[in-house]
C-alpha cells in the first residue's frame, strides 16, 4: 500500500490530506484557516508567508499522526498540490521575500483597469477570448500582475532590476519547497489570460497586451508529472511533487467526470460549474470560460466550460451576520424546511456584481416579490433557491454553447451536505466523499507515480475508486419550473444598474426638477418645522 499526500490550498484555509490506495480512504489530515486581509472594500489580499507556513506545519501534524494508523513518512510515494486559482504572488527571486500580498482571485480592485485596456487596445472585453479561453475581466491573474506593476514600487523596481517573479498559489509553494523551482501547471496557467489555450503556452500577443515579461512567470506543466523532489529541510524534504492542478479542476476529477458532457458543481460561499468538453476547447457566446480540465503527463489535454457563482454559501453568511436571520449557515436546512415554498419571494445576492452567465458588474443584491406574510424562514429558502437558479442559468449556457443536455450533476463541497438544497436543485448526484478537490488531486499524483488506477477500454476511462452518493429526482411539473425560472430572471433583471455612477450635475438636475414637481404641501415636517429645499436635497 502507498499513501499520497496533497496540499490544498485554498481561499480560507490550507489543508494537508494524506489518502492510502488503492482505496483512497482518507487516512489523516490537519487544516489551518488563513487570515483574510482588505485594506478597502472589495479588496482581497493574503500573506504568502502565512500560506507557506501553514502549508509546512499542517503537512508536519498530519504527518506525525500516521503512527497511529501503522505507517510512516516512508510510505508516502509523493505528493500533490491542488490551490485557489488566479491568486497572484510576486517575489524576489534572490531573497525569497514577497514583494507585496497575494491579490486574491475574487478581489474587485482591477475593475477600472478592464475599462481602461479595453478602451486603449480599442477592442471588447471578448477581443482575447479564442485565444485565452477568457473574456477581459477583473478576475484573471494578468490584471493583478499589471496593477502590482503600476502601483507597488517594490515590484516595480524588482522588474526593473530583472529580480521578479511572478506565480499562481501552486508555484509559490513549490518555489518555496523545491528551491528556486519556478512552475505551474495548465489549469493554472489557463487562468491567467496570459496562456494560449491551444499550445499550453504563454502568448506574446497576450503578454505584450497586458505588458508582462514572460521572464517572470513560470514553466507550464501538465497536471500529472514528476516536477522534483522536496529539500526545503521541514518535515515534507525528500518527497516528491507529482502533480498541480486547480483546486475547480481537481473536483473535476474528483467527482471523475472523464467523459464528454460529464459536469459536476461545488457549492461552497461561491459556486463552480465545470463541464468536460474533451480535447478540443469550445469557446462560449453565453459567458461562460473555457479553460484547461486537466492533462495527464504527454496526453493531450482536456478542456472544459466552467460558470462561476461569487455567492452561494456566502448568502447564508450574510443572512447570519447582517441580518441575524440565522444563528449558524448550517440550521438553514430546518429553518427553510419550515415553509413548503419561498411564498414567491426571490433573492439575487449580487453583492460584488453577478458572475457567469450574466458578467454584470454593476448589479447589486435585490430581494422581490416580499408581502405582509413573508417572514425569514421564506427568505432564508429563497437564500437557497438563488443558488439552484444560477447553477441552471449555468446549465442552460453550456447546452447552448457545447449542445450538450446534463442527465445528472455531480456535486461536491459543504453547501451540498444540505438535503434541502441538493433537492431543490434536483436531477444530481450529492457525493458524501468530504472533499473532491483533494481527492482529485491525489489522483493525479498517484497516475504521475504509476500507481495502478485505471481500467483504459477504447471507449472510456475508468479509475478503480468507489464513491458513494445520494441521488436526488425532481418532483417540480415542468410548468411550475417554468414560472419559477421566469420570475427569478425578472428578479436579476432588477439587479442590474444599481452601481452605475451617476455625473453630480446630472443628478443635482434631476433632483431639482423632481422636487419642483412636488406640491408644496407634500414637502416633509419635521418638529422645527418645514424641511427647507436644500435640507431636502442633503
Amino acid at each position: 500500500m502507498k499513501l499520497i499526500g496533497v496540499i490544498d490550498a485554498g481561499t480560507n484555509k490550507i489543508r494537508f490530506v494524506i489518502y492510502q490506495t488503492p482505496s483512497f480512504e482518507e487516512l489523516c489530515s490537519h487544516e489551518l484557516r488563513i487570515k483574510q486581509i482588505s485594506p478597502k472594500q472589495g479588496w482581497l489580499e493574503h500573506d504568502p508567508q502565512e500560506i507557506i507556513s501553514a502549508v509546512r506545519e499542517c503537512a508536519k501534524v498530519a504527518m506525525h499522526l500516521l503512527p497511529n494508523h501503522g505507517f510512516s513518512k516512508s510510505d508516502i510515494a509523493s505528493i500533490g498540490i491542488t490551490n485557489q486559482r488566479e491568486t497572484i504572488v510576486m517575489w524576489n527571486k534572490k531573497t525569497g521575500d514577497p514583494l507585496h500580498n497575494a491579490i486574491v482571485w475574487k478581489d474587485t480592485r482591477t475593475m477600472t483597469s478592464v475599462d481602461e485596456i479595453l478602451q486603449k487596445l480599442n477592442v471588447d472585453k471578448d477581443h482575447f477570448r479564442e485565444l485565452s479561453g477568457l473574456p477581459v475581466s477583473s478576475i484573471p491573474s494578468a490584471l493583478k500582475i499589471r496593477w502590482l506593476k503600476k502601483f507597488v514600487p517594490s515590484v516595480r523596481d524588482a522588474c526593473r532590476d530583472g529580480l521578479c517573479l511572478a506565480g499562481t498559489i501552486d508555484s509559490w509553494i513549490v518555489w518555496n519547497l523545491i528551491r528556486g523551482l519556478h512552475v505551474t501547471d495548465c489549469t493554472n496557467a489557463s487562468r491567467t489570460l496570459l496562456m494560449n489555450l491551444s499550445t499550453l503556452m504563454w502568448d506574446s500577443q497576450l503578454t505584450k497586451a497586458f505588458k508582462i515579461d514572460d521572464t517572470i512567470l513560470p514553466e507550464i506543466k501538465s497536471s500529472s508529472e514528476i516536477y522534483g523532489r522536496i529539500n526545503d529541510g521541514s518535515e515534507l524534504d525528500g518527497l516528491v511533487i507529482s502533480s498541480i492542478i486547480g483546486n475547480q479542476q481537481a473536483s473535476l476529477l474528483g467527482q471523475q467526470c472523464f467523459k464528454i458532457g460529464q459536469a459536476k458543481s461545488t457549492y461552497r460561499s461561491g459556486c463552480f460549474l465545470l463541464c468536460n468538453v474533451g480535447s478540443k476547447p469550445v469557446y462560449s457566446s453565453h459567458g461562460l470560460v473555457t479553460t484547461v480540465g486537466y492533462k495527464f503527463g504527454k496526453e493531450p489535454p482536456v478542456y472544459a466550460l466552467e460558470g462561476n457563482i461569487a455567492i452561494g454559501g456566502a448568502a447564508l453568511k450574510w443572512l447570519k451576520d447582517n441580518l441575524g436571520l440565522l444563528s449558524d449557515a448550517a440550521e438553514s436546512e430546518s429553518l427553510a424546511n419550515m415553509v413548503p415554498t419561498t411564498g414567491d419571494c426571490y433573492f439575487v445576492p449580487a453583492f460584488r456584481g453577478l458572475f457567469a452567465p450574466y458578467y454584470q458588474q454593476e448589479a447589486r443584491g435585490v430581494i422581490c416579490g416580499l408581502t405582509a406574510f413573508t417572514t425569514k424562514n421564506h427568505i432564508i429558502r429563497a437564500a437557497l433557491e438563488t443558488v439552484c437558479y444560477q447553477i441552471t442559468d449555468i446549465i442552460e449556457a453550456m447546452k447552448k454553447d457545447a449542445g450538450f443536455h446534463l442527465a445528472k450533476l455531480h456535486c461536491d463541497g459543504k453547501m451540498a451536505q444540505n438535503g434541502l438544497l441538493m433537492q431543490l436543485q434536483a436531477d444530481i448526484i450529492r457525493s458524501q466523499t468530504n472533499d473532491t478537490t483533494s481527492f482529485g488531486c491525489a489522483i493525479a499524483a498517484a497516475r504521475a507515480e504509476g500507481i495502478d488506477l485505471i481500467d483504459f477500454t477504447p471507449q472510456n476511462r475508468v479509475y478503480n475508486v468507489k464513491v458513494h452518493h445520494d441521488t436526488y429526482l425532481p418532483t417540480l411539473t415542468d410548468e411550475d419550473r417554468k414560472g419559477r425560472n421566469k420570475k427569478w430572471k425578472m428578479a436579476v433583471e432588477r439587479s442590474y444598474g444599481w452601481a452605475t455612477s451617476i455625473k453630480s450635475a446630472e443628478m443635482t438636475n434631476e433632483r431639482y426638477a423632481m422636487l419642483a414637481s412636488i406640491p408644496f404641501t407634500m414637502f416633509m415636517l419635521s418638529s422645527f418645522g418645514l424641511l427647507s429645499l436644500s435640507k431636502a436635497l442633503e
